[in-house]
């Protein structure tokens, strides 16, 4: 997971866009209205250039220090923190077009019922709704577009997106070794998906507003009244 990065000092846009964002957090559960966050991550393929060494009683398994770079895969990572559900999917590239694919797809496929998708997301410029409309025809790109209500964390606010959660999880949990093939990484990361969802595994988001206007009060303009 990325480390907290904060803006300057009486920073607006950021404490504006923070405080929507933790307005969103706090709603209950409305399975119509369903609070979706949404992140992504590159993961290096790597192979092995020598046969690791197992593990045994007592012993770590050992790798060796060379290895072989097979390129880059990307993790897109959706999650509804209220309900335990994540869903994952991984790309060979990480283009507009895959980020909007992504986005029918919990649409169609995840959310089919909901009346709106309240979707959380970084800042990105892929993050964009005119990625629809290269991804799809019109008609199509505007169905899409109006089943969400896009939610942007500010800049320098990624610690707010709850996705970035489990994309930590996922690294640490099923893919924090060398993998070479996305095949491969594709087939663990579905088994640690289906996992987790059967276990209902929420987060427990404690950081509020009233927090933040305490413990970021750098951050918020200072209004001379």
């Amino acid at each position: 997971m990325r480390g907290w990065i904060l803006p300057p000092l009486e920073n607006s846009d950021f404490v504006a866009h923070m405080e929507q964002v933790l307005d969103v957090y706090k709603e209950a559960y409305n399975k119509d209205y369903p609070v979706v966050c949404m992140d992504e991550s590159p993961k290096q393929l790597i192979k092995e250039t020598r046969i690791p060494i197992k593990m045994k009683k007592g012993k770590e398994k050992k790798e060796d220090y060379e290895y072989e770079r097979c390129g880059v895969a990307n993790i897109f990572m959706a999650n509804e923190p209220l309900a335990g559900k994540r869903y994952v999917k991984i790309t060979e590239e990480k283009k507009k077009t895959d980020w909007a694919k992504f986005i029918k797809e919990i649409a169609d496929k995840h959310y089919p019922q909901a009346q709106k998708i309240r979707l959380v997301m970084d800042n990105y410029g892929t993050h964009k709704p005119a990625a629809l409309y290269e991804a799809f025809k019109p008609k199509e790109a505007k169905r899409i577009w109006d089943r969400f209500e896009f939610i942007y964390t500010p800049k320098h606010g990624s610690w707010l997106n709850m996705a970035e959660i489990e994309l930590h999880v996922l690294m640490h949990q099923c893919l924090n070794r060398r993998i070479d093939e996305i095949g491969t990484m594709r087939e663990e990361a579905n088994a640690w998906q289906k996992h987790r969802n059967n276990k209902n595994a929420i987060i427990n988001w404690q950081f509020k507003t009233e927090n933040a206007r305490i413990k970021l009060k750098r951050l918020y303009p200072s209004i001379n009244a």
